[in-house]
Formats: C-alpha cells, sequence, structure tokens
C-alpha cells in the first residue's frame, strides 16, 4: 500500500493522534494474532504432556513461527472462509506442515477468542494503574505544596466559605484513589476462560482422552502458561459478558472523574486561579491571540465523554447474550473493549501532563478572598462586639444594614466591596477597630483543611502508591 493511502480511509484518532504506543500494540493485530498462535502452542504443550501423540518436533516448529504471520495470506484465508480463526489456523499451519494436524485441537474459538481478549484486559489494566498512580502522585505533590493556601470555596458557583487550593485537590484525589482501587480490584478479579469447548463443557476434551479426569489439568496447566492464577469454573461458549461490564464499568468510572477534575480547572482557569501548562509557542485561539484557552482540560472532558457512554454497550451486550452465546456480541466488542481502554489511556496521559504544570497565581486568588471575605466575616465581627460588650441584634442590625449597603455599591455600581471600610467609618465599632485584621485573616476561615490534607496523603494517597513507586519517574511530553 502507498504510504499516502493511508489518508484515504478514515483512522481512529484515539490510535492515529492520541494513544500512547504501549495500548495501541496492546490492541493492535500484531498482539491479538500472536496471542493467538502463543494460545495453541500451551494448548499443544499441554495435551502432550497429558498424553496424546504430540512430538516435540511438532511444539518446536511451532514456536519457531510463533510470530511471522503472513497477514496477507489470513486476509485472503478469511475472504474465503468467512471465517477469521480457521483463515489463522491454515495460516500458521502452511507455515507449519509437521504440526499442522495438532493445532487448534479440541478447541472452540473462543479458546483463542476470548482468552486472548481476556489477556488484553489484563494487560491493559497493567499499563493504566501506573499512570493513574502517576497522575494521584503529581496531584499530591501539588495538594502538599498548596495546602494551606487559602482559596474561596464554591458551592453552586458562587462564593461559599475559604478552603485551601491543597484541599480542593484533595477532593480530586480522593475520586482517584477510588478508581484506583478499583481498577486494581477489576484487574485482580479477571480470571482466564481456560479450555472449556464449544459450551462449556469440555465434551471435546472428555473425548481426546478417552474419558479421564485428566481434562481438569488440561485447563489447569493452559491457565497457569497464560499467567492467569484461576479460570472461570464455568462458561458457556464464551465467558460471561458481565466481565466486560465490569472492566468497562470502572473505567467509565474513571472517566467521570477526570472530567470533573477537568471541569474545576476549566472553571479555575476562567478566573484565572489555575491554569494548565502552556507551551512558549501554543497558540491558544486562531482569532484572539491573546487568549490561554484550557484545551488539555477540554481534551480530557471531550474523550472522558466518550469513555463514559462506551459503558451501554456491554451493559446491552451482556443483557442479550442468549443461553450458551450469540455471535451479536463480536463486532461490538472488537470497537467499544478497545476504544474504552484508549481512551482511559489517553486522558490518563493527558491528565498528568497537566499535573505535572498546574500554575498558581497566589495574588489572584488572595485579590478574589479580599473581594468576598468582608461579607464571611461578619459572623466573627458579631462574636467580637459581643465579647467587648455589645449586644447581639443590634451588632447584626448594624452590619446587615451596612452589608446591603456594600452589596449595592458591588452590584449595582460595579464597584469594589467596601464593607469593610463603612464598619471601620462606624463609632459603633470603635471597640474593635484593632482587631479587625486579625478578624479578617484569611488563614482563620479555614478550619483544618491543611491538617487535613497531611493526614489524607499520609493515611490514603502515599500508601497506595507503594506499588508503583519503580514507574513514578516516567513523565509525559504531549505530541498534541
Amino acid at each position: 500500500m502507498e504510504a499516502a493511502d493511508e489518508f484515504v480511509k478514515y483512522r481512529s484518532p484515539l490510535v492515529s493522534r492520541y494513544a500512547s504506543k504501549e495500548m495501541a500494540y496492546n490492541f493492535s493485530d500484531r498482539k491479538k494474532f500472536t496471542t493467538w498462535r502463543k494460545l495453541w502452542i500451551y494448548l499443544a504443550k499441554a495435551e502432550k504432556a497429558l498424553g496424546l501423540p504430540i512430538t516435540d518436533a511438532q511444539i518446536l516448529e511451532l514456536e519457531s513461527h510463533a510470530e511471522d504471520i503472513d497477514f496477507a495470506m489470513a486476509a485472503e484465508e478469511e475472504r474465503k472462509l468467512r471465517h477469521d480463526v480457521m483463515a489463522h489456523v491454515h495460516t500458521f499451519a502452511h507455515c507449519c506442515p509437521t504440526a499442522a494436524p495438532i493445532i487448534h485441537l479440541g478447541a472452540t474459538s473462543c479458546y483463542v477468542g476470548d482468552n486472548t481478549d481476556l489477556i488484553m484486559l489484563r494487560d491493559g489494566f497493567d499499563i493504566l494503574l501506573p499512570k493513574l498512580a502517576r497522575v494521584i502522585d503529581r496531584l499530591a505533590n501539588f495538594a502538599e505544596k498548596y495546602a494551606d493556601l487559602p482559596t474561596l470555596g464554591f458551592t453552586h458557583y458562587q462564593p461559599a466559605q475559604l478552603t485551601t487550593v491543597g484541599k480542593r485537590a484533595c477532593l480530586w484525589l480522593q475520586d482517584l484513589a477510588m478508581d484506583m482501587r478499583n481498577l486494581q480490584r477489576a484487574r485482580d478479579d479477571l480470571r482466564f476462560r481456560g479450555v472449556k469447548g464449544t459450551t462449556g463443557t469440555q465434551a471435546s476434551f472428555l473425548q481426546l482422552f478417552q474419558g479421564t479426569m485428566i481434562r481438569c489439568e488440561l485447563d489447569r496447566m493452559v491457565t497457569e502458561m497464560a499467567g492467569f492464577k484461576k479460570a472461570y469454573l464455568v462458561t458457556g461458549q464464551t465467558y460471561s459478558r458481565k466481565v466486560d461490564i465490569d472492566s468497562l464499568s470502572n473505567l467509565a468510572s474513571l472517566g467521570a472523574t477526570v472530567h470533573k477534575i477537568c471541569t474545576d480547572i476549566r472553571l479555575l482557569a476562567n478566573l484565572k486561579e489555575i491554569e494548565e501548562p502552556f507551551e512558549k509557542e501554543q497558540i491558544g485561539s486562531s482569532a484572539m491571540p491573546y487568549k490561554r484557552n484550557p484545551m488539555r482540560a477540554e481534551r480530557c472532558c471531550s474523550l472522558a465523554r466518550h469513555l463514559v457512554a462506551l459503558l451501554s454497550d456491554p451493559l446491552q451486550t451482556a443483557s442479550v447474550q442468549w443461553l450458551e452465546r450469540t455471535l451479536d456480541d463480536s463486532a461490538n466488542r472488537r470497537i467499544s473493549l478497545p476504544e474504552s481502554f484508549l481512551t482511559a489511556d489517553i486522558i490518563l496521559s493527558t491528565l498528568q501532563n497537566i499535573t505535572e504544570g498546574l500554575v498558581v497565581y497566589p495574588k489572584v486568588i488572595e485579590r478574589h478572598i479580599r473581594h468576598e471575605l468582608p461579607f464571611m466575616a461578619t459572623e466573627n465581627i458579631i462574636m467580637a462586639m459581643v465579647k467587648a460588650g455589645g449586644n447581639r441584634q443590634d451588632c447584626h442590625e448594624k452590619i446587615r444594614v451596612l452589608s446591603q449597603q456594600a452589596a449595592a455599591v458591588v452590584k449595582q455600581e460595579g464597584g469594589d466591596n467596601d464593607l469593610l471600610a463603612r464598619v471601620q467609618a462606624d463609632p459603633y465599632f470603635t471597640p474593635i477597630l484593632g482587631q479587625l485584621d486579625a478578624l479578617l485573616d484569611p488563614k482563620t476561615f479555614i478550619g483544618r483543611a491543611p491538617q487535613q490534607v497531611a493526614r489524607f496523603l499520609s493515611e490514603e494517597v502515599r500508601p497506595l502508591l507503594e506499588p508503583y513507586k519503580a514507574k513514578m519517574d516516567v513523565k509525559i511530553e504531549l505530541e498534541l
């Protein structure tokens, strides 16, 4: 094929534009079909060990051709046979004439198809987990650095009681830590389909071994060769499609987390309090050269929506699998399984890049606090007046009137919040004028936020990252 021909066909941007090489390879044809060949080799080895007349020469021949797949021949065979597994059986047999009679012996298509899918899911989780660990690590460092930097909290996207920049990051971290545990659990729960035959009864292998119980050993041996500790004890022709729901639901949950985090970053970027990294020569807008758009966070949100939406596929697929299986799962799973892992891979790589370069603007944050803090400090002012001998109700009424006057300046005139100046000018508040600076210190409004950050990071976040310490130094350089 001419090099230019790739531009006249649709290419998924998940691979052509975004995904990492390791995740793209994990769901590639080469990974898939070399895994099929390895599974045929595992089966032949186990059958030989358990007494079938398979020779060392046949095994050696299979092993010597495990990687050299003639994809053109396989495509031609599939055009003739209309069956992908048998096309690859014939292609493998062509280069292994001695071993040809024992390839796929006793097996069904799902022996290679489903077992390969489970291997890809397992390996996909193994790619994602260190990436998620690095995102958590970067955000944990960010939270620790800004644990005591006061900032406006927001409820209903309206200014609320102060929190800290680091405490807000811990809200993001808490969700990511849940995702980390969920992904690890889903990965560890994966089992091998094993060697079960056409409807899961192992009838073909019972016949091969002339009714002996040795067939149970066959399942165990192949499962161990494939790197799994357990196989599903019961299957139909396929493993239960609820396994796919379990895997993809946890990825979709991760997508929801990332969407929330990146939406928060976009909102804070609008306030100019926090920005994602911006390259020296990056262009924010083709029309407005001054703009610094949060394009990485926007990309994460865009792809996270796709990741969440993909969950509907395995839910519907599992619900319509008739009896021991139907084939209407196949085409859907060819899309939904790889796309879920590819999309999760992309958003984690992008989020790592964001969290490694988040920029905080303390002076802007301080200005926003100054604008709102006088209103938030009214309760403290009332308490101070009562301690100085004032009447709580009288003081409340004074503050109410002055607050409404200051609010009118802000909302109707577009001016700054001058409540503090009004309090200082009113003789009623003379007894506490010397306390006003202390009463309006932002650090007195953040409660135990810094202590909460420290405890959360030490007790829940850092221990979660211990298994991935050796993989923490990988940095992400986004090509786009």
